[in-house]
């Protein structure tokens, strides 16, 4: 999926926001915690204000390939001829090494989302998110 600005998204679990929550305006010394954590409950609904996609995300042309072909057999492969299917199973067999250190590699997009409540959650990965 991918997300854009403007995209309502929905909370895919819960989220538990800790650390030191301190009074805005408080001296730069010691921070005194007010509050111990803020939990945002799966399904709460926001929408995207900004996406920060690494640019290296594009995969190279062998990873490319194996998700073309890998998606094409998910939509299609029970009406495709058996020698094709086969070919073509047999050709993602031998592209998923590449897919898989793609995978490994690919860095995590993130996004800003400001929720209904007002609250807005900053570098957020997007793989907690669900597009509405």
């Amino acid at each position: 999926m991918t997300f854009t600005r403007g995209l309502r998204v929905r909370l895919a679990v819960d989220l538990r926001v800790a650390g030191t929550v301190t009074v805005a305006g408080d001296p730069a010394g010691e921070p005194e915690a007010v509050a111990g954590a803020l939990l945002l409950g799966e399904g709460t609904e926001g929408v995207v204000e900004r996406v920060d996609e690494p640019e290296e995300l594009r995969p190279d042309p062998r990873a490319a390939e194996y998700e073309r072909l890998a998606s094409l057999l998910e939509s299609f492969g029970a009406q495709m001829p058996t020698a094709s299917r086969e070919r073509a199973e047999e050709q993602v067999r031998e592209l998923a090494p590449a897919w898989e250190a793609y995978r490994a590699r690919r860095p995590v997009v993130t996004a800003r989302v400001r929720l209904d409540g007002g609250l807005v959650l900053e570098r957020v990965r997007t793989d907690v998110l669900t597009a509405l």
